[in-house]
């Protein structure tokens, strides 16, 4: 399940990122930049305090894994959104953002607790946080870029030569975000972080060309999302519900509104956007496959409290599959005609 997730994640993030809109990003980045830089490190503080707090056999450093796990957003569940035109593009470019970088930022945190918990050194914390924050986001934009750069410039020379169809043309998206994922994560770097700068720098070279190149991927990718939610259906879900306390259900339910949206919604603060765009955009933060991705590391790694972390990240991305879809077109309308009206 792990592999499907890898792969079903690394080509979402890259097609998103290549579809994004640079312009408009460039023109609202105070969205993206204010939920990464203050809304993310306040909703794992959030999130590990409610978990010391609701589940007394998890240890500190389990606690903060608990909360990291789940403040990664999933672009993937979040495409409703993002590619609805009804929704305002400053709100879906940001989310596009946010959630394509979120999940990357969140994995040398993770690390660092496993590292923690698992009896690294206290004199060693600062360098160990320091080396895998410098590995995972420089190796991974390094590289995207590279291996993108590398990879357009080929497909330009091999389509002025007549050298490629316009089959394979589509096919080279794929290879594109497999690529920048694979080698970043061999390198030691985050292969999230390596995809999504990956597509950024697709999109920009390939501008006008870029809907043609990534449509095939798209439904590629839409393929492997459905293989992984019916992996995930058939192996994990009844086993959550069995396992599923009043506490498990509350924490889950309080991760996607509570410790999500506050403190998104304080990061936003002294910015042009309303409060309905705020709270529009701290409700969708769908969990998914970064946060099944965290929870399979969590067990391979040893951690003691893995089985109760696993419940928790299942049942809550449960919860977020059945919410955020049911609300996603709703919720859309409901802002287009909130920025209509702020606007007259």
């Amino acid at each position: 399940m792990r592999v499907l997730a890898d792969l079903t994640l690394a080509l979402f993030l890259f097609i998103d990122a290549a579809n994004a809109d640079l312009k408009t990003l460039r023109q609202r980045y105070a969205i993206p930049t204010r939920m990464l830089l203050i809304g993310l490190p306040g909703a794992i503080a959030l999130g590990f305090l409610l978990a010391l707090v609701m589940f007394d056999t998890l240890s500190v450093w389990e606690a903060a894994m608990l909360a990291t796990m789940l403040a990664a957003t999933d672009a993937a569940l979040g495409k409703a959104v993002v590619t609805n035109k009804s929704v305002p593009a400053q709100l879906r470019e940001g989310l596009n953002v946010e959630s394509g970088l979120n999940d990357g930022l969140c994995v040398p945190i993770l690390f660092l607790f496993i590292a923690l918990e698992l009896g690294a050194g206290e004199g060693s914390v600062r360098d160990l946080g320091l080396t895998l924050l410098a590995e995972e986001l420089g190796i991974g934009l390094l590289v995207g870029t590279g291996v993108t750069f590398m990879g357009g410039w080929l497909l330009r020379v091999c389509w002025r030569l007549g050298w490629v169809s316009d089959v394979w043309v589509q096919m080279t998206t794929v290879a594109l975000a497999i690529s920048c994922f694979a080698l970043a994560q061999s390198l030691h770097g985050s292969g999230y972080i390596a995809a999504f700068t990956g597509g950024l720098l697709f999109g920009y070279i390939a501008r006008d060309s870029t809907h043609k190149l990534v449509h095939a991927a798209e439904g590629i990718g839409e393929t492997l999302a459905l293989l992984t939610w019916l992996l995930f259906g058939v192996a994990v879900v009844g086993e959550v519900l069995d396992q599923a306390t009043w506490q498990v259900a509350a924490y889950a339910l309080l991760s996607l509104t509570l410790v999500r949206m506050l403190p998104n919604y304080l990061a936003l603060a002294g910015t042009d956007e309303s409060r309905a765009s705020r709270l529009f955009l701290g409700w969708f933060g769908p969990r998914g496959l970064a946060s099944i991705v965290f929870a399979t590391i969590v067990f391979q790694e040893g951690v003691p409290g893995a089985e109760l972390i696993a419940v928790v990240v299942s049942c809550t991305v449960v919860l977020s599959l059945i919410l955020h879809g049911v609300t996603a077109n709703p919720l859309a309308r409901w802002i287009a005609g909130a920025e209509k009206q702020a606007t007259r």
